[in-house]
């Protein structure tokens, strides 16, 4: 059985600030940085948006996606990992 869908969709670059607030895990702080950062300009995407907003990495930014955040339409996705180290070699 797979995840269900989240039950609305809320982008970084049209959400109020009570929007953004009703995110788990966004809190004033946080909505404060979003709102700071977009009035500069609008996020291109999810990269720009976590260089942008302090605090703000790929595991955060998985629990806000599986909320129905969206930074300019685009769903998150998390980088694939990096290589692996096998008895003290990286792996070619």
């Amino acid at each position: 059985m797979g995840l269900a869908a989240p039950c609305f969709a809320l982008d970084a670059n049209t959400a109020t600030e009570a929007e953004l607030d009703s995110v788990r895990g966004i809190g004033p702080p946080t909505t404060r940085r979003i709102l700071a950062e977009r009035d500069k300009a609008p996020f291109t995407g999810w990269a720009d948006f976590m260089q942008r907003v302090k605090g703000i990495r790929a595991p955060t930014a998985s629990r806000y996606a599986a909320q129905g955040f969206t930074v300019n339409g685009q769903v998150f996705e998390a980088p694939a990992p990096g290589p692996t180290q096998t008895g003290g070699q990286p792996t070619p």
